[in-house]
């Protein structure tokens, strides 16, 4: 697969707002460490050789930290995912960050597998997290495809 990265500034609106509903359900993100809306971040999206968004990254930067907010491929184990992640980690070191971190949740086992090969470590898990995000955004469900009750978080980290 031909791919091309590109900063998510450069992409129509439209596009990344469709995909980020696609994989989100909604125009915003909630964890226990905020709620971010997807046109208010700095982002990287991957097209492909027709021009369609194949990948999306997005993240905050804030105190020496980069926080992946999102990241989103249609497309498992072809690169996609591991390229904006490298792309992120970039420029989280051009910025001066000294950590970069991931959030997921305790049923995601595929993003669990994915950060921890690329040398990300639990650094901490947000105890039914889930529920406090359910005040903000009531569409979380409450089990994942395969039954897992989706109740904590848990945040991954990797040293820069």
């Amino acid at each position: 697969m031909v791919m091309q990265i590109v900063a998510k500034r450069m992409i129509a609106a439209d596009t990344v707002k469709d995909f980020f509903i696609q994989h989100w359900e909604t125009t915003q993100v909630v964890f226990s460490r905020g709620l971010f809306h997807y046109a208010e971040l700095e982002g990287f999206g991957v097209m492909d050789e027709n021009g369609k968004i194949t990948g999306l990254g997005t993240y905050k930067l804030s105190d020496h930290v980069c926080q992946i907010i999102s990241l989103n491929s249609e497309h498992e184990n072809q690169g996609v995912g591991s390229s904006l992640l490298y792309v992120m980690e970039n420029i989280a070191k051009e910025k001066k960050c000294h950590t970069i971190k991931a959030i997921t949740t305790n049923d995601n086992l595929q993003a669990l597998k994915f950060f921890q090969k690329r040398g990300y470590v639990i650094s901490e898990i947000v105890k039914n997290a889930v529920e406090e995000s359910r005040k903000i955004k009531p569409e979380i469900p409450f089990y994942s495809f395969d039954g897992i009750p989706i109740r904590d978080e848990i945040i991954l980290e990797k040293c820069l």
